[in-house]
């Protein structure tokens, strides 16, 4: 029998992997965690509990060794990114379990927006301008302000002028101002799963967002999508899974920032073969496994249902 810890269990993310793990390993024990016990988070785990926030570094380890030791966890999975940066900083602490995250340099390198862009501008890769709010207000209008960490929905503007620049600078002093790409109806999420052994997949969904995530999303192809995503992968030496966010524009794809953990679209993508989560369970177990081939032009829709909890 195997037990999952995964965190973040209010969030969709979390809840898309648990419904996975049901259908990969029947006989799984699943533990979620969270800040909060007002979600559906515990109708998709056989056990719940309260946590600190990742913010609360040392209530929030202890919570952690006290539930690895309680089940005698096999696998940890921190779904959210404040959680994933806590953990790979500490990562030493749980070197007796699978530890499921894409590696130190991937988080070092993308949890942070202004890194993740002079990083890949390092690579010689073509990047849009980008300012921290500390920088000088910029000059070309309209741009992007939007949180350096974070999902970028939870902050994010369109500037029209140098006043509102000015306005956002002072509101949110650690924000970035970013080249607005175009076109808005090219955008490209891709997720990028690298093995072991070095093997590595690469799927493209050209997506609409609704409320900041994913509400439809089609399968494409771009080679130089492909060797972008790739190369990227292999500089950060990925070891697992990350979404790389691109708009594809009239000079070619352009990234504008990398989620150093599982994409909303976990589920979505796990549904037409894009397995990596399934793909980092085995990977971790040292279990081979193939990547299946995943045609263009299948179109996929996130949908919303209710439920009851049951009485307590």
């Amino acid at each position: 029998m195997t037990y999952y810890l995964i965190t973040g269990i209010g969030g969709d993310i979390a809840q898309g992997i648990c419904r996975i793990i049901r259908a990969y390993d029947e006989g799984s024990i699943l533990i979620g965690t969270d800040i909060s016990e007002k979600h559906a988070g515990t109708l998709f785990v056989d056990h719940f509990r309260v946590i600190p926030s990742a913010g609360e570094v040392d209530g929030y380890l202890d919570h952690l060794k006290y539930l690895i030791a309680e089940f005698d966890i096999n696998y940890l999975m921190p779904v959210s990114e404040a959680e994933i940066e806590v953990i790979s900083n500490n990562i030493d602490m749980f070197k007796d379990i699978h530890v499921v995250y894409p590696g130190a340099k991937v988080v070092d390198m993308c949890l942070d927006k202004y890194i993740t862009n002079k990083f890949l501008s390092s690579l010689g890769l073509p990047v849009p301008w980008t300012k921290t709010a500390q920088e000088h207000i910029p000059a070309d209008y309209p741009c992007i302000f939007k949180g350096r960490k974070g999902a970028g929905s939870k902050v994010l503007f369109t500037v029209e002028s140098a006043d509102e620049a000015s306005f956002l600078a002072k509101r949110y002093s650690d924000g970035i101002f970013q080249e607005l790409l175009l076109p808005h109806d090219n955008e490209i999420t891709c997720g990028v799963f690298r093995s072991k052994n070095h093997k590595t997949a690469v799927l493209q969904f050209q997506r609409v967002l609704n409320g900041g995530a994913t509400s439809w999303a089609k399968t494409v192809y771009y080679q130089d999508i492909e060797d972008m995503c790739k190369f990227v992968a292999e500089s950060l030496d990925l070891k697992g899974s990350m979404n790389i966010q691109l708009r594809l524009t009239d000079d070619g794809p352009r990234i504008f920032e990398i989620n150093p953990r599982f994409s909303s679209t976990v589920l979505m993508r796990h549904l037409i073969g894009f397995e990596d989560v399934v793909w980092s369970i085995r990977d971790a177990k040292g279990i081979d496994f193939d990547f299946c081939n995943i045609s263009p032009g299948i179109e996929c829709v996130k949908t919303e249902m209710s439920e009851l909890l049951p009485p307590k």
